[in-house]
């Protein structure tokens, strides 16, 4: 696999490192079959089975065989990567949209690149190629992301370390996963941008991010329109909280009066059109005699 040396700072200490690594790069013993862990070679498609740690979940069928014709008259120029379980029994690492279309173009053969590695490293090496090459949906990322973290135990700093992204990019992407499924489905699917998400994700009510959600699709919303949309019902959200919660100097200090003079706590509710309530505490039934026979002398 051809990586510049630009892209190899990127990745930092994540598919490099794997990939030079003697534990992951064995060339000097044979694991039975044709070819030695490290070689180059031409191999039977039908001896590769597919990547279980493949991020990528949605593959262009219209950009596959647009490939396939590519590759029918090109050849295949870049290999893909395979690990070897057995005689003549390979699983892929990455390369997957060259191995579909290869089988479109109706190849035997395919070039391959083959290296040892363990469930870790094929789930690493499966998210580094794919989001640093053909790029995922943002939520094919942040699932990919949330993988790592669970399965490789990592700290979002090492998996930010790993993927060349900044440790706020890493947050970004999770963040999505808190989403309503519907807004990630839309994500998915592409009828609303990551921009448009992440303003969502600033609205606590579920409710209220799918009205938006509709909002934006119904009215093709742009990012600028969708995040001053949220800042206005953030701010009318406050401003209701506020007016709920603040009670007149007087309110309060009768509520004090009386609590004194009860020995209980007293409570005064009150909305902005002066209707309320006044809750009384009372510990037992003798202590609600108590009370009852306080107000009555009153």
């Amino acid at each position: 696999m051809s990586i510049t040396n630009n892209k190899k700072r990127g990745l930092g200490r994540g598919l490099d490192a794997i990939l030079q690594s003697p534990e992951t790069d064995i060339t000097s013993s044979d694991i039975s079959g044709n070819y030695v862990a490290g070689a180059v070679a031409e191999l039977n498609i039908d001896h590769i089975e597919a990547n279980p740690f493949q991020p990528r979940t949605d593959f262009d069928e219209a950009a596959l065989q647009e490939l396939a014709e590519s590759i029918k008259t090109q050849g295949v120029i870049q290999p893909v990567t395979v690990r070897k379980m057995g005689r003549d029994k390979y699983q892929l690492i990455s390369g997957e949209r060259r191995l579909r279309a290869s089988k479109l173009a109706g190849l035997k053969t395919i070039p391959v690149f083959i290296r040892v590695a363990n469930d870790e490293q094929m789930l690493e090496m499966a998210l580094i190629e794919n989001t640093h090459r053909e790029g995922l949906n943002a939520i094919e990322i942040a699932l990919s992301y949330q993988r790592l973290l669970e399965e490789c135990q990592l700290s979002q700093e090492q998996l930010s370390e790993k993927v060349g992204k900044d440790r706020s990019t890493v947050t970004n992407f999770l963040r999505l996963l808190k989403l309503p499924p519907e807004v990630q489905v839309a994500l998915r699917d592409d009828f609303i941008s990551m921009g448009h998400a992440r303003a969502i994700i600033n609205i606590d009510d579920k409710a209220k991010q799918l009205i938006i959600l509709k909002e934006i699709i119904d009215k093709d919303l742009s990012v600028r329109q969708v995040e001053e949309l949220v800042r206005s019902l953030n701010t009318k959200s406050i401003k209701t909280k506020k007016q709920k919660n603040v009670l007149p100097l007087s309110f309060i200090t009768h509520a004090d009066n009386l609590s004194k003079s009860l020995n209980t706590k007293v409570k005064i509710d009150r909305n902005n059109k002066g209707k309320g309530s006044i809750t009384i505490n009372f510990k037992n039934d003798e202590d609600f005699e108590r009370l009852i026979s306080l107000i009555n002398k009153n």
